[in-house]
Order: structure tokens, then C-alpha cells, then sequence
């Protein structure tokens, strides 16, 4: 596995590149729990893409250090320090499920160097006015449905499921089996797939459970922007029968971002977020995209 190092603020980042080395460039923002080892395409799909990739670990998890009380917008600095760090300008986004809420305060607070973004099946803020948890799965309305008073509790619970984790990365996947939509079965049934998923959650916990930590209560907290500065073109992708984050979730966020075009699509769920990523990903790359570094 091939990455690098940068430093900011006293803390790595680890980030790694694939694809189309002189491609538009865009940052492809994990999951939650996830690492930037993916999923992601192909380096030969890529290229036919004309993508350079930049995948990273966000503070805690794989290679990058904790950043201890972070915020969803303290990200944005992250990826500025990246980008510089490839000398790369301008560049598109896109992040998926708790990457979501990264990419949109990449856009928000980057403005000058964001051109475009994508959230596939994303948070909304806690705050939202939605029927927040209606029609989640139940480890995820209780991961995010604990009161404020109780987040200790919250912590213990991430650690442990962590701990698990690091030792038997399959078996969060086997726990997701459970609960998740059928929609999603046969995505996670393809041992291709399942040796991705594997991968990028051993890497994930390979350094503590802090990453998944950190991010569970960013997410609960402020996010630390507004979504209405969001000025850049913005696509919103859900799967209509998503259970992990109910398809409300991108109403509300597309409602509210000035220049976004929704899709929520039928006889999807929360992994086909993976399958529609190269349709995302060309859309980036569209002429409008390609930027001077």
C-alpha cells in the first residue's frame, strides 16, 4: 500500500493517490467508521475517468494523528494541507455517508478552491427538522441518539465496538449483515466487495478507536458551517430504501444547499452509494471541472 505523510497543526495526515496522475483532482472523503484505503475504483476505471484521487484518514484512524475535540469543519483544513502538499489549487469532493458532512464543510469553507462536491447518502445535522431517526436501523439510532449528558456512555460503547473491530474486522461486517436493507445484501455478499470493506476497517482501527470516536460526536455536535454559504454545484445521491441513514436526511440537506440537484434513487440502499460513485465521480470531471493546479 502506497501513501504519504503531511503535517499540520503538530498532527499527520496520511493520505494516498491513485488514478490519472495529471486528472481532476478530487478528494474522495471514507465513511464512518473507514479509511482511505476505500472502497474505491479501480485504478484502471480512474484513468478512463480522467481522476486523480486523494483519499486520506481522518484524524484517529489508520495513519493519521487524533485530533482530540474536532469538529465536522475542522476537516477543511485537513485538505487544504493535502492539497497544498501535492500542489493542487482547485479540486471537486465528494464524501460518503459520514463523509457527507466533510465534504460539505470542505465546499462551505474552501470556497475558492472547491469547484464542485458530492454527498452520497450523508448525514443532516443533529439539529435538523426531520424525523431524525425514523426509519434507521437501531445500532444507529442509538450510536447517534444518545442524550449529550450521557456521551461517556456513547464512548465506552464506540470503544469497545472498536476494539472488536480491530480484532476481527469482519465482524462488523457481520453485524451490518443484520440490520441493513435488502437492497444492500447482495452488495455485501460480493467477496470482492467484502474483502474491500475488510480492508479499509482493519485500517481503520489499526491505530485505536479514536477516529470512529471523534466522528460519531463531531457529527452529534455543530458542524461548524452553514450550509446556505455552499455556493459551488452540489449533487446529493441517496438510496430511497437506505436504512443506516434514512433517505430524509438528503431532503433536508438538498433543500437547504442553494445549488444542489437531488437524487434519490429506487431499489437502492446505503452501499449502492459504492456502485453509483463512477457516475459521481464523471460528473466531477465534466469540462466545467478541470482546473488549473
Amino acid at each position: 500500500m502506497s501513501y504519504s505523510d503531511v503535517h499540520t497543526g503538530g498532527r499527520r495526515l496520511r493520505y494516498e493517490v491513485s488514478g490519472a496522475p495529471d486528472g481532476v483532482p478530487v478528494f474522495l472523503l471514507h465513511g464512518t467508521p473507514g479509511s482511505r484505503v476505500g472502497p474505491k475504483p479501480r485504478a484502471g476505471v480512474l484513468y478512463r475517468l480522467g481522476i486523480r484521487l486523494i483519499s486520506y484518514d481522518r484524524p484517529g484512524y489508520g495513519g493519521s494523528d487524533r485530533h482530540r475535540g474536532r469538529s465536522v469543519a475542522d476537516c477543511a483544513g485537513d485538505i487544504a494541507a493535502i492539497a497544498d502538499d501535492l500542489g493542487i489549487g482547485k479540486f471537486t469532493v465528494v464524501g460518503r455517508s459520514g463523509g457527507g458532512p466533510h465534504a460539505l464543510a470542505a465546499a462551505a469553507l474552501l470556497p475558492r478552491r472547491v469547484t464542485r462536491a458530492a454527498v452520497l447518502v450523508s448525514l443532516a445535522p443533529h439539529d435538523a427538522e426531520i424525523d431524525w431517526f425514523g426509519g434507521m436501523m437501531p445500532s444507529n439510532a442509538q450510536e447517534f441518539g444518545t442524550p449529550a449528558q450521557d456521551e461517556s456512555r456513547l464512548v465506552e460503547s464506540l470503544r469497545l465496538q472498536a476494539d472488536r473491530t480491530r480484532r476481527s474486522p469482519v465482524s462488523l461486517l457481520e453485524s451490518l449483515r443484520q440490520e441493513i436493507a435488502g437492497p444492500d445484501l447482495p452488495v455485501v455478499r460480493d467477496l470482492m466487495m467484502q474483502q474491500l470493506l475488510v480492508e479499509t476497517y482493519a485500517e481503520a482501527m489499526r491505530g485505536g478507536p479514536y477516529g470512529w470516536i471523534d466522528d460519531v460526536l463531531a457529527t452529534r455536535r455543530d458542524w461548524g458551517f452553514r450550509l446556505k454559504t455552499i455556493s459551488q454545484p452540489v449533487r446529493v445521491w441517496h438510496g430511497a430504501e437506505d436504512n443506516c441513514v434514512p433517505p430524509a436526511h438528503a431532503r433536508w440537506l438538498a433543500e437547504r444547499i442553494p445549488n444542489a440537484e437531488l437524487t434519490v434513487q429506487p431499489g437502492t440502499a446505503h452501499f449502492g452509494a459504492v456502485e453509483i460513485l463512477p457516475e459521481i465521480l464523471s460528473w466531477l470531471a465534466q469540462p466545467s471541472a478541470v482546473l488549473v493546479g
